[in-house]
């Protein structure tokens, strides 16, 4: 309500689907294939990647890439492929996000650490082999069931 924005992180394979799902129907950004050291960090050469990746889009919508030589056209669509998967979730980030949401301590250790830096507040499910305190606000669950966390993200 009052226009913060919520980042989701999870990039288990088994919940990468279930991650986009949630963030999607709460209109919110998500990392669920990897998080890239520095994502947050170096938020200025991040955002360079975003708008690439929104002008390689515009032209492949506008039709420009037909007239291109064919191997600059499958270089082009590798790449936006690529872009895809990884920033896909966060094309229409425009700033850092107010709060990050962690679902998998152990495996987003990396991208804990960088909100703990910049001061974002974070909420994580605190499963018993990970230390509840690297998390401003932790939830106790299990972060290996399915169910688990489904329940948390339509909570959330």
């Amino acid at each position: 309500s009052q226009g913060k924005s919520f980042l989701i992180v999870c990039t288990k394979k088994r919940t990468a689907d279930l991650v986009a799902s949630a963030a999607i129907r709460a209109r919110c950004h998500y990392v669920n294939k990897k998080w890239f050291s520095g994502m947050l960090m170096n938020w200025l050469i991040t955002k360079t990647r975003l708008a690439q990746f929104r002008d390689l889009r515009a032209e492949e919508k506008m039709e420009k890439f037909h007239h291109l030589p064919k191997r600059d056209v499958a270089i082009l669509k590798r790449k936006l492929s690529t872009l895809q998967r990884y920033l896909g979730g966060i094309k229409y980030m425009t700033r850092l996000p107010d709060i990050v949401i962690i679902l998998n301590q152990q495996k987003e250790y990396i991208a804990l650490q960088e909100c703990a830096i910049l001061g974002i507040p974070t909420i994580s499910l605190a499963d018993t082999n990970f230390d509840p305190d690297l998390a401003n606000i932790s939830i106790p669950a299990n972060d290996d069931t399915m169910t688990s966390i489904r329940l948390i993200l339509n909570k959330l």
